[in-house]
């Protein structure tokens, strides 16, 4: 999750207002000095951070006046906190929508370091992952190795891709490029264009030539996320040249200075499409002002969430799931698909902080990395095995492992430890399968204590000291049934869904931080 050290202490004052036993004018104004100091220290322009603490204050006032008392004063500093940094976020501009079988041209502009020709093939990437028809276009004539870096990314991605490095006008080879592609009926054709390192009239002349020339449905605004203030006149330079439609920050991956590209975007009536948070292609966020906010204060965004898992996990797969879960028989072709949700879900982290209550930092930096390394390789392992092998609930035998292990070139430690991993993954299922049981459900709601030792026994250890104890998960699975955006998701309802959604991310993802010292150096 991005701008970490702003959420925590954004967090860590909105739990001062939950715990505090009395608010006061006194308190009040400490927990707005906090804020402020927050929000500046982390380059959000003053006039947005004046505005929100005006803002809270006028709303406490009016509700004094109006009920004469400080009852449920906690929830409406919280609510008008997320709700002023939610406009900092909105724009009345709303992005381009892309539309099936047609050819659509988007040029990406901006600096040369922002990471504009890493972020193309990511955006590339995330429209080819989503089954668009999707082409690359270099102009970048200006930096060397410009060509060949897209013309690799490309091929990485399973991209169309064109070029043309003997060609020293951008102009040229962007009219080229996109009248090709339009011709072979590609719907998204991405022109990445030059940068230089500082604004000058040659870069924006060029830019200004390029558009006129291919007359894109979008001009894309790559924003690096790490100059803070400085985001602000950039993004007023680039406007006033080209039409910037949205805007993607980069390098925005626990950055403290973030909050100055947010606020610069929203000044200049550009919204964010997506956030660069790594360096992998699919290191690229979708941006949701409002639940982007919630999940940097740790409230959460469950809608979110079960979009992601709804995206990651076909209805047949949740079908199979649920079936699989209620009759406690898991084979290991259902821990292979599991695995490869997680995989799909994208960043753990993100998912992570999409949990009320929880937050990135719970993974630590690097550990997400391997986890997510530790899952591929548990899946070359499984698609060596046989159908037999996958559907087969006995264990796998000593010359089975061996083989298996050959196939995916990897040791026989490591398949061992992969069947560990079953192991446990099975015995979870066997718990959860009597949990399915509505009298026992509701057995173990009268029975705390019983619940208690069931969420110990279903969760792995490791992740329930990470979620604060059996009593802090039963606490943050209690309030999930009344959060915005349950509804409409099919069999990830309340504590089933919880349930099953951490026998994914725990078992699958998490037990990455206790990988240190296992599988190959």
């Amino acid at each position: 999750m991005v701008l970490a050290d702003l959420g925590s202490k954004l967090s860590q004052t909105l739990k001062k207002i939950t715990s505090a036993s009395k608010i006061d004018d006194v308190f009040l104004t400490e927990v707005l000095n906090e804020i402020t100091m927050a929000l500046l220290s982390a380059d959000v322009k003053f006039e947005h951070v004046a505005r929100l603490t005006t803002s809270v204050r006028t709303q406490v006032t009016l509700f004094m006046k109006k009920e004469g008392k400080y009852t449920n004063m906690k929830k409406i500093i919280r609510q008008t906190v997320v709700e002023e940094l939610t406009n900092i976020l909105n724009t009345e501009k709303t992005p381009y929508e892309f539309k099936r079988g047609k050819s659509q041209v988007v040029m990406f502009v901006g600096l040369q370091g922002a990471g504009k020709t890493t972020t193309t093939t990511k955006f590339a990437y995330h429209y080819i992952r989503k089954g668009w028809k999707v082409a690359l276009v270099c102009c970048d004539t200006w930096r060397a190795g410009a060509f060949d870096q897209l013309q690799q990314n490309a091929a990485k991605i399973r991209c169309a891709f064109y070029g043309n490095p003997k060609e020293k006008n951008p102009v040229t080879i962007a009219s080229e490029g996109v009248e090709i592609f339009k011709q072979e009926k590609y719907e998204i054709i991405i022109v990445d264009t030059s940068g230089r390192h500082m604004q000058e009239d040659k870069l924006f002349e060029e830019m200004k030539e390029i558009n006129e020339a291919i007359d894109p449905e979008e001009n894309v605004f790559v924003m690096d996320g790490s100059i803070g203030q400085a985001c602000y006149d950039q993004a007023l330079a680039f406007r006033s040249a080209v039409n910037v439609g949205s805007v993607i920050i980069t390098k925005l991956d626990g950055h403290a200075k973030g909050g100055g590209a947010l606020s610069a975007v929203a000044a200049t009536d550009s919204p964010i499409i997506f956030l660069g948070v790594g360096e992998t292609f699919d290191d690229l966020e979708p941006f949701e002002p409002k639940s982007f906010i919630k999940r940097l204060l740790g409230l959460g965004d469950i809608s979110s969430l079960f979009k992601t898992v709804s995206d990651a996990i076909p209805k047949e797969k949740q079908t199979e799931l649920a079936k699989t879960l209620k009759e406690g028989k898991f084979t290991l072709r259902n821990m292979k698909d599991q695995f490869q949700s997680v995989l799909n879900m994208g960043s753990l982290g993100t998912v992570m902080s999409m949990i009320p209550g929880m937050n990135s930092n719970m993974i630590p930096k690097g550990k997400e990395k391997e986890a997510s390394a530790r899952i591929k390789k548990f899946l070359y392992m499984m698609d060596s095995m046989t159908e037999a092998e996958l559907d087969s609930l006995k264990p796998l035998n000593p010359s089975r492992i061996r083989r298996i292990a050959r196939g995916s070139g990897t040791s026989i430690s490591e398949v061992s430890q992969l069947i560990e991993e079953y192991k446990r993954f099975s015995k979870m299922v066997g718990k959860m399968s009597n949990m399915q049981d509505p009298k026992a459900m509701a057995e173990m709601q009268r029975d705390p204590k019983k619940m208690m030792q069931n969420l110990s026994g279903a969760v792995d250890p490791r992740m329930l000291k990470q979620l604060g104890g059996a009593g802090n998960l039963m606490n943050m699975m209690k309030g999930l049934g009344n959060m915005e955006g349950m509804e409409g998701m099919e069999g990830m309802e309340g504590m089933e869904g919880m349930m099953n959604m951490l026998g994914r991310g725990g078992r699958g993802g998490m037990r990455g931080r206790g990988m240190r010292g296992r599988g190959r150096r």
